[in-house]
């Protein structure tokens, strides 16, 4: 099983594993990430291998300064504005990649483009000291719910990789926004811990979102975020026997009946939500019940990311990521 240590004592442990072609789960602000050396093969490799992960769907290459960015990555202007504004911060960015880097092409999916973030905390501290940019996805196996403690990574992970990184509840609870810029255009291609309002307010124009484009950004995969359980959207009136995620003071018919309740925020604050949305989800999965409820979660704000992950957690998936 992994060895889970304290962000304060683990960071010659996590480099050590890192520098050796391992992977290590480490905190970031958004969720926990499961780390590699991202201009390595067999690290990148081991990333897919521990998530199961499909090799076609793309990483995100974690920085530690914008000049380390600009070594993997073309900045245009309006990118090089996001990232001033937004840097470091859960804002990833989709770019034209520099061939000279060496990114493996595992972690582009055979894409002429990157996804570039820089993270705060413990996760900056550590891609500085190694010195090469780390690919991170969320430290969960594919398709499943993401962690946001170090025991939620260690009790899905842990007899697969060595370490994980104890930093403590991620505060912000979703995985980054990605965005890309597109002929002087702003496209969002994951709703996340940075709004589109924020985004909009700060370049001074609007986000237009992807519709059903194709996979070119990680968390785009129509099922994502699952939990063992079936999972029913916007939900009027719970049924007997259902858990149910609550939201606000006000709460669906039938909630007394309900296996389990969990509320994401009975003050209806959307970033309250957004940091509980996944713990809460393994806590309901683990009721037991055959279907987690939902009530309606407004789509301003954090809201859209919120829905989003729901969305992809209710979508129709295979028959191996159902609960036997």
């Amino acid at each position: 099983m992994a060895e889970v240590k304290q962000a304060a004592q683990a960071l010659d442990a996590a480099l050590a594993l890192l520098a050796a072609g391992e992977v290590v789960a480490i905190p970031t602000e958004t969720v926990y990430g499961l780390a590699g050396d991202a201009t390595s093969g067999q690290a990148v490799a081991r990333i897919f291998e521990a998530k199961g992960r499909p090799r076609f769907n793309p990483l995100i290459a974690h920085v530690a300064s914008m000049a380390m960015a600009e070594k993997i990555a073309v900045f245009d202007p309006l990118s090089a504005r996001l990232a001033e504004n937004f840097w470091p911060g859960p804002l990833t960015l989709v770019l034209p990649l520099r061939e000279a880097f060496g990114i493996h092409p595992l972690v582009t999916a055979g894409l002429d483009t990157i996804a570039l973030r820089m993270p705060r905390g413990f996760a900056s501290g550590l891609i500085d000291r190694l010195g090469r940019p780390l690919a991170a996805p969320s430290a969960n196996r594919s398709g499943r719910i993401s962690a946001t403690t170090a025991a939620a990574v260690a009790e899905d992970l842990g007899d697969r990789i060595r370490l994980v990184v104890d930093g403590g509840p991620t505060p912000v609870g979703v995985e980054s926004t990605i965005l890309k810029v597109e002929k002087g255009k702003l496209r969002l291609l994951r709703p996340g811990g940075v709004t589109a309002d924020e985004i909009e307010k700060a370049v001074g124009m609007g986000v237009e979102r992807y519709g059903d484009a194709a996979i070119e950004a990680p968390g785009m995969m129509a099922s994502h975020y699952a939990p063992g359980a079936s999972v029913r959207l916007d939900v009027a009136e719970v049924h007997p026997g259902e858990a149910l995620l609550a939201f606000g003071p006000r709460r669906a018919a039938g909630s007394n009946d309900a296996a389990a309740v969990k509320n994401l925020s009975e003050r209806g604050d959307l970033r309250e939500a957004a940091a509980n949305l996944f713990s809460y989800l393994k806590e309901l999965d683990r009721s037991g019940a055959a279907t987690i409820a939902v009530e309606p979660i407004p789509f301003d704000g954090l809201g859209e990311a919120i829905n989003d992950r729901l969305r992809r957690a209710a979508a129709p998936r295979r028959h191996d990521m159902n609960r036997d």
